[in-house]
């Protein structure tokens, strides 16, 4: 270790009381965090690109400085699904402290890491109180029937008014109108559901009545609209 002219000539000051960091909350216990190992939690962090043209949502589950667990939920930017796809064979196995100095292939995955990581340092995560913490795989219970994330797209014109494309109960299949022309209701298709009655052999217009529902005063509509094509 080089020290410079000024710092060799100075006299030896004895150091005092030993400063060292203060407890944060982890998996229900008080953590001195000194060393990678010391840090565990599950927590999320939301990032987007420079051209904010897309958002990533990850979920990370830290036990003793590795990451066991990653969610990696994208939306707005084709090619970051394939980022995703990459980002969640990368992220499991590291120390977060790897993982925040890994090329995780889109900005936006990079940027949640980013503002993950500082939630779990500072101890800020979601299970900052919990004992124990929560055991692998608890991160997929953020998403919904049928593991699809929770999806909000809709669209307005104040020409045309709103369309509601996609919300948390499925895929809008029709929309309900009043006399007014007003939303009271929409049908939805929860596309989860659909897909695991197909895949354990229902046939597909079966499982398509199966899972489909209303929600509002749809059946009192006096017009019904597709919201893609009307």
């Amino acid at each position: 270790m080089n020290f410079s002219h000024e710092v060799e000539e100075m006299a030896c000051v004895a150091k005092g009381v030993n400063h060292g960091p203060a407890p944060i909350p982890e998996e229900g216990k008080w953590v001195k965090a000194k060393k990678i190992e010391d840090i565990s939690g599950l927590t999320h962090g939301v990032g987007g690109c420079a051209p904010q043209q897309g958002t990533c949502k990850l979920t990370l589950n830290v036990k003793d400085g590795i990451i066991q667990e990653a969610l990696v939920e994208t939306i707005g930017c084709s090619g970051m699904t394939h980022s995703a796809a990459m980002a969640a064979e990368i992220l499991p196995g590291k120390t977060i402290l790897e993982a925040l100095n890994t090329d995780l292939v889109c900005d936006a995955i990079n940027v949640a890491m980013r503002e993950l990581f500082l939630q779990i340092v500072y101890g800020r995560t979601q299970t900052a109180f919990s004992e124990g913490g929560l055991p692998i795989g608890a991160s997929l219970e953020d998403l919904g029937k049928g593991m699809r994330s929770q999806v909000g797209t809709t669209f307005g014109t104040l020409a045309k008014g709103s369309r509601y494309l996609e919300i948390a109960e499925g895929y809008i299949n029709k929309m309900a109108l009043d006399d007014d022309g007003q939303i009271i209701g929409y049908e939805f298709i929860h596309l989860g559901k659909m897909m695991d009655f197909i895949k354990k052999g229902t046939d597909a217009n079966e499982a398509l009545k199966k899972s489909t529902g209303t929600y509002g005063r749809f059946a009192e509509g006096v017009k019904y609209i597709d919201p893609r094509h009307e």
